[in-house]
């Protein structure tokens, strides 16, 4: 049975150090036999939040933008990774809309995303990262996924475009990601 695994791209920035981040991660996935898709959510119209409560017993947003395409790839993944870029020590504004309305619409749906695999891979220039990563990492606890951990916190440092690549803990970091959720995934298709 196939396992799929969807990668959320949080930054604006195309092959910035979140994308690179990802991309590593998205090669080991790859190496153990995963299909993956990494979605550029700056590409997406992703409004914040109403809080309208719309959402409740139809499995889908009320707000008529792309979030509930985004949903449809969280609903049918078994594994799924939030990347952010950290911004003023925070997700992006993409990231952010993404985990509020996506928690909602699986909390008022007797938590659809129940059991699910989840990660989240932070790119940093300096400082926030770890506020970035419990950010994320709350979004998965709330919403009952499995929490897929490393080596150390899942985040590289890098300021400049690629310079994410010379952060070599940081890449370890990102392939032990991979093999991590790659064993909980097949463990859980078992």
């Amino acid at each position: 049975m196939a396992i799929h695994v969807v990668l959320f791209n949080g930054s604006p920035r195309k092959g910035g150090n979140t994308e690179l981040c990802l991309k590593r991660v998205e090669t080991g996935l790859r190496a153990e036999g995963i299909q993956t898709e990494i979605v550029p959510l700056a590409e997406r119209d992703i409004q914040p939040c109403q809080v309208c409560l719309g959402c409740k017993g139809t499995r889908r947003c009320a707000q008529e933008d792309d979030l509930n395409e985004l949903i449809e790839k969280m609903e049918e993944a078994d594994g799924i990774i939030i990347g952010s870029p950290t911004w003023f020590g925070s997700v992006t504004g993409w990231v952010k809309n993404l985990i509020d309305r996506a928690g909602y619409v699986s909390r008022m749906n007797d938590h659809m995303f129940y059991r699910k695999v989840g990660a989240p891979v932070i790119a940093v220039r300096r400082g926030g990262a770890v506020q970035v990563y419990n950010e994320i990492m709350s979004f998965f606890a709330i919403n009952h996924f499995y929490m897929v951990g490393s080596s150390y916190w899942n985040f590289a440092f890098g300021w400049q475009e690629g310079e994410a690549a010379d952060d070599a803990e940081g890449m370890r970091t990102m392939d032990d990601l991979a093999a991590n959720m790659a064993h909980l995934l097949k463990a859980l298709k078992r």
